[in-house]
């Protein structure tokens, strides 16, 4: 097999130069250039175009970190990176935390010891110190998740807002009871969309029972048992806002084992839009989010990133939609 070596000898000139000449020709005199190109041709060879990209520290790879690969939401995200990613010729790596901290110190460890360009991260639990500390050396964009005060490049929604609406649709159907599953209070979209719940029983001067919020953890497990929490209480709400579609899903599942049935006797609005909410039986009302497009923005912000260019922005907040079907009813 010919080599780098065998370039050299017959174009009578170092190992280092052929390099150049494959990597940098600009740097290397017209002539010398002619020489090392004919011996190339002649010896048929070919660069190895890994170790080239390892010379150059670049692996036209990047890797995208989800929080829990089995949530659904994260499909269409993963679609819109991976459709810039693959037309700029990168390869897209996954890396799944299932929920872990340490784990997620781990995929930015891969970053830091360059087996990636770059890294959006589609979870921001860890530490925020560290992580703009790993953006301040390597390309790195926030998508879904953000961190509060922070000007890494990010991409999401404004979850108070969606929440908000959400909360404010059940209202406006005659409802007065609502309650809350939320996800985990311990990350920021936990946090944000109990917040807009909040707000919006504050503003319409409603009672807000304690017992009425739960903390979930985004699972339909976890949307299943605390529903069937919230109906044995001797006030119970009369609708829920559940903090995403997989925990509305569940309460509707535990509401119907109960006998009861929704619209009838509860109103159920989710958030997310995953793809099941339009076909489950009755088809779930929820919040939208642009999950193709909140992909498709991240990558473009992360390529802009890896080439070095200056970003106009780095905060972008898409928008939002309220898609009304069959889980909630007036209540009058």
């Amino acid at each position: 097999m010919v080599g780098i070596v065998d370039v050299a000898k017959k174009a009578n000139v170092s190992t280092a130069t052929v390099s150049r000449v494959i990597s940098k020709p600009e740097t290397v005199k017209e002539a010398t250039t002619k020489k090392v190109l004919k011996a190339i041709e002649d010896l048929k060879y070919q660069p190895n175009i890994l170790a080239r990209q390892l010379r150059r520290l670049e692996t036209k790879t990047v890797m995208v970190v989800v929080p829990d690969i089995t949530n659904p939401f994260f499909s269409n995200v993963l679609r819109g990176i991976e459709s810039v990613a693959v037309s700029k010729g990168y390869q897209v790596l996954l890396g799944d935390t299932e929920n872990n901290i340490d784990r997620e110190n781990g995929y930015l460890n891969n970053l830091k010891q360059k087996k990636a360009d770059g890294m959006v991260l589609l979870t921001a639990r860890m530490n925020s110190f560290v992580v703009e500390e790993a953006a301040d050396h390597f390309p790195v964009v926030l998508a879904c998740e953000y961190i509060e005060g922070s000007n890494i490049p990010t991409v999401s929604i404004d979850n108070i807002s969606g929440a908000r609406k959400a909360t404010e649709y059940l209202i406006n159907l005659g409802h007065k009871r609502i309650g809350c599953i939320t996800g985990p209070l311990s990350i920021v979209l936990g946090r944000d969309r109990l917040r807009g719940y909040n707000q919006a029983m504050a503003q319409y001067n409603l009672p807000m029972d304690h017992n009425w919020v739960q903390e979930g953890d985004f699972t339909y497990e976890s949307g299943f048992n605390l529903m069937k929490k919230l109906l044995a209480l001797q006030k119970s709400p009369t609708a829920i806002f559940a903090a995403n579609d997989e925990m509305a899903i569940g309460a509707i599942k535990a509401i119907n084992s109960k006998g009861l049935k929704v619209p009838d006797d509860f109103s159920v609005i989710g958030f997310d839009d995953i793809k099941i909410s339009s076909i489950f039986e009755p088809p779930l009302t929820t919040i939208a989010q642009p999950a193709f497009q909140i992909g498709l923005r991240a990558m473009e912000l992360l390529i802009k990133l890896m080439n070095k260019e200056q970003l106009n922005k780095d905060q972008f907040i898409l928008e939002d939609h309220l898609i009304i079907r069959k889980t909630c009813k007036e209540y009058f």
